[in-house]
């Protein structure tokens, strides 16, 4: 017990002792990295819909959507080919906590959405999930140069620490494969509620052979290998799913 005191008295004199410029760059690392320039944020919806209903679901969805989207703004709505079965995908922006509560409140009394979809889709469901996200401060929501092919969603579990341990490494792998000949990046998220420390990459492909293709291509990129190198070492886990936009959904 003496040793450990002494070793803590000896760490607590260097802390105390160091140099102004030392104990700011202290801070810094401690910090929780770039801060979010606006208070919008994106609700990512996941609903596990039963095996013998997703095709219902999916046509109820098709038929009431505008019911939905007459109270907040619907990002895309997407149905999960590849990386899970029966599964939709959505994404809602809003501007506020308070907007989204309010959004929340009108829903619960509106009538028809009551009525004619939540009380059918319900039934249909066997889960559901949500997650809210920021864009990263270094992206923007984009749309892919034509309509059609497959988006896919790639997320990442970083180690604790936030954006000022792993952000210049995790821009630095994304943006190395949003470049021409790969896919198109449509937006870097970063989570607030759910699993923290957690990171998404939305990426947009003509289909899901040029994604092959793409792979293979970075895989020999030694400027896309060196930048993922960087970035592995901040990471504990990751997934990834293929999705196709639904006809409704506004990126397609």
């Amino acid at each position: 017990m003496l040793q450990l005191r002494s070793s803590y008295r000896r760490s607590a004199g260097v802390l105390l002792l160091l140099p102004p410029a030392a104990t700011a760059q202290q801070r810094k690392r401690l910090s929780s990295g770039p801060q979010q320039k606006h208070r919008s944020f994106y609700e990512f919806r996941t609903y596990n819909i039963r095996p013998d209903q997703n095709a219902a679901f999916l046509k109820l969805t098709n038929e009431k959507i505008h019911l939905r989207t007459a109270h907040s703004e619907l990002i895309g709505y997407w149905s999960v080919e590849y990386g899970g079965l029966n599964k939709v995908f959505h994404i809602w922006k809003y501007d506020s906590y308070s907007q989204r509560a309010g959004v929340r409140a009108a829903l619960s009394r509106d009538p028809f959405w009551i009525s004619e979809y939540i009380s059918k889709a319900i039934p249909m469901l066997r889960s559901q999930d949500n997650e809210v996200n920021y864009l990263v401060p270094w992206s923007h929501l984009q749309r892919p140069p034509k309509e059609g092919g497959v988006y896919e969603l790639a997320s990442f579990q970083m180690h604790p620490g936030g954006p000022a341990v792993w952000g210049d490494t995790f821009q630095a792998a994304v943006t190395s494969h949003d470049a021409p000949g790969y896919g198109k990046l449509v937006g870097a998220f970063h989570s607030e509620c759910g699993l923290l420390n957690r990171v998404h990459a939305l990426w947009w492909f003509e289909s899901a052979d040029q994604r092959a293709e793409v792979r293979r291509r970075a895989h020999s990129d030694a400027r896309v290998v060196a930048a993922v190198r960087n970035c592995v070492g901040h990471l504990d886990s990751q997934e990834n799913k293929l999705m196709f936009p639904c006809p409704f959904s506004p990126l397609k």
